[in-house]
């Protein structure tokens, strides 16, 4: 069982990982140096505030991209869930990453993984383009992610 990191800080070294999106293609974070990257951890596909969270990372998708930001989805959830999950949703340009096995082993990476529910919190952290975490927000599990102050962190940079 992978042990529980401390929670990630703003200023640490954002922790290496590689997982599968919902079409089976490999993610990994090392690859994406000068880039930022959006981790938005979401408890659990398939419940509703995790969809509009996914939901808007699809729409902000162009304006993501405009300012050098790869947003991407994790879950818990296996990929062919994933897979599912996005089809269903019409997500087609934003990857969910399948953090399964070792189960939860990136939220554990980046100590948000909620050990008594098997889940990851709901929280979005920001990756720049030297892998140091710029921005870290926890969220109340039922809590909608506010994408606009995001992206409006993202402009400040």
């Amino acid at each position: 069982m992978t042990e529980q990191a401390e929670r990630a800080k703003v200023g640490d070294l954002a922790k290496d990982f590689v997982l599968k999106d919902q079409n089976e293609k490999e993610f990994k974070l090392s690859e994406q140096k000068g880039k930022r990257v959006l981790l938005s951890f979401h408890p659990m596909a398939w419940t509703g505030v995790c969809a509009k969270q996914m939901q808007s990372l699809e729409a902000n998708k162009e304006t993501f991209d405009s300012l050098n930001t790869v947003a991407v989805g994790l879950s818990v959830d296996s990929t062919p869930s994933k897979k599912a999950w996005a089809d269903t949703l019409g997500i087609s340009n934003t990857s969910l990453l399948a953090d399964f096995w070792p189960h939860g082993g990136v939220a554990k990476l980046y100590g948000i993984f909620r050990e008594k529910n098997g889940i990851s919190e709901r929280a979005n952290i920001l990756v720049d383009e030297n892998g140091k975490i710029a921005f870290v927000k926890v969220y109340p599990i039922p809590e909608l992610p506010d994408m606009n102050e995001i992206i409006d962190f993202i402009r400040s940079m």
